[in-house]
């Protein structure tokens, strides 16, 4: 069987996909392979089941019935007894795999995707494609650029990162990215891992002596793809094992790409040398969804089956509603259930009765000209003080938190904060918000306007202002 199948899909192929990953049983008239999850087996079944056929018609000298199965004991135990399959002919079976303990072969390539069918409740991930991702001023290039990784990777963006507040896009891009690696290359061995679990992997194996199949997991990948990277802020250990993993991947050629909640020049715990490395690819930011981006995205999440949601009514949640795109998807999901419990059709009545909360704490869009007067209403200063050249404390300091505000509740960028408060250059917006990140994790107390402040006390007290 391993040599017929070899012959149609080659040795290399074979190595990647079939040996350690699928076993061969034979059952009465039929030939049953074996996988661990779903996972693998719509994968196998699309990707390979003609192949399977034809060599196990070669091998019986027959057409033979050929089952994709998921059975995680099966492949995880010696392979059933060899049985004497039709035609007197012996059906080879292989050996399952000696796994570590992280569940799987540290020197065998990674599960094979998903196919595009849907999932079932608890058969496994399905990861995003960067089709589905909606596109708009917010997160154009971000997704440009995640496109290009697909289209030719270690090439372009080397590596890329993509950073921005939570609900904007970041995992669903690294998501696509991911999907578009295995489609676009099914030999490659492209590696996705969050923060966590990289980090989890690493204790486990410095714990019980399994560094070196620890290492070969994450540096013989095509890829790696991991996301939340501001998880490893404080866990100084694997930082450094995961600066070496990149130099490693890096100096192969390889394809590297993380996600994380801010600039890598404002991520204080990081390590220095890890921060040069990042600096040294692209880098692109992702922003909360703009009026237009968020009726696409509403759109998306409206199509098919539920409820029918009305263009009208989802034009009238992408007015009223400011959130990211988990909140959006909420809404959309809020009113079909409203509506099939109530029995009564979408229309704007209804939503403002299924989200009457939701939209009365829906916080307008903010422009930083509002964040100008927020600022400079708590602090008693006079309109315009923040855009004159004064450098004096009492003028740069609040200058400074009006720099983090706006960065934190509107979608300007640091070249329009920093024009708007008279700066000639990007960098003095992001040394300001660097500033006043340090200021608040080292609860500083501040001697502004006529009084002392707490950092945090004060940006609380301005943001309060700037939801009236």
């Amino acid at each position: 069987m391993e040599a017929a199948l070899k012959a149609r899909i080659g040795p290399q192929r074979y190595e990647l996909w079939f040996r350690h990953h699928a076993v061969f049983v034979p059952r009465g008239g039929e030939l049953v392979v074996a996988v661990s999850c779903a996972h693998s087996q719509d994968f196998f079944d699309d990707k390979f089941g003609d192949a399977v056929r034809a060599a196990a018609a070669e091998v019986l000298d027959g057409p033979v019935k050929v089952r994709f199965v998921v059975d995680a004991d099966l492949f995880q135990t010696e392979a059933a007894p060899k049985a004497e399959p039709a035609r007197g002919k012996q059906l080879p079976t292989e050996k399952p795999p000696q796994l570590n303990l992280f569940g799987d072969r540290v020197d065998a390539p990674p599960a094979p995707p998903r196919s595009k069918r849907t999932a079932k409740p608890g058969t496994g991930r399905r990861f995003k494609s960067l089709g589905d991702f909606v596109v708009g001023a917010s997160n154009r290039v971000a997704h440009a650029s995640a496109l290009s990784v697909v289209e030719d990777p270690g090439q372009s963006a080397n590596p890329l990162v993509i950073h921005g507040p939570v609900g904007t896009g970041k995992t669903h891009l690294l998501e696509g990215i991911y999907a578009g690696l295995r489609r676009q290359y099914p030999d490659s061995r492209p590696t996705y891992v969050t923060a966590e679990e990289f980090t989890t992997r690493f204790v486990q194996a410095a714990r019980f002596g399994k560094q070196n199949g620890f290492r070969r997991t994450f540096r013989e990948c095509s890829a790696l793809l991991l996301d939340d990277l501001h998880f490893l802020a404080t866990k100084r250990g694997t930082q450094e094992e995961f600066l070496h993993t990149f130099d490693s991947l890096l100096a192969d050629g390889q394809q590297i790409v993380v996600t994380t909640d801010c600039h890598p020049r404002l991520a204080e715990e990081l390590m220095p040398e890890l921060v040069d490395r990042l600096l040294g690819g692209a880098i692109w930011g992702l922003l909360p969804p703009d009026d237009e981006t968020r009726l696409g995205i509403l759109r998306s999440k409206a199509t098919g089956g539920g409820v029918p949601v009305p263009d009208d009514v989802l034009k009238y949640l992408a007015r009223n509603l400011k959130g990211n795109v988990r909140e959006l998807e909420g809404a959309v999901n809020g009113v079909r259930h409203f509506a099939r419990v109530t029995g009564k059709p979408v229309d704007q009545p209804l939503v403002r009765e299924a989200l009457g909360d939701l939209l009365r704490h829906t916080v307008r869009a903010v422009t930083v000209a509002d964040v100008d007067a927020a600022v400079c209403t708590v602090l008693r200063l006079s309109s315009g003080t923040l855009q004159s050249k004064a450098r004096s404390w009492a003028v740069s300091h609040p200058r400074m938190i009006a720099t983090f505000l706006a960065r934190k509740h509107t979608s300007a960028t640091y070249g329009e904060i920093a024009k708007h408060f008279g700066a000639k250059q990007h960098s003095t917006a992001v040394a300001a918000e660097k500033k006043v990140r340090t200021w608040i994790q080292k609860d500083e107390k501040l001697a502004l306007g006529d009084r002392q402040w707490r950092a945090k006390d004060l940006i609380d007290r301005i943001e309060r202002e700037l939801q009236r």
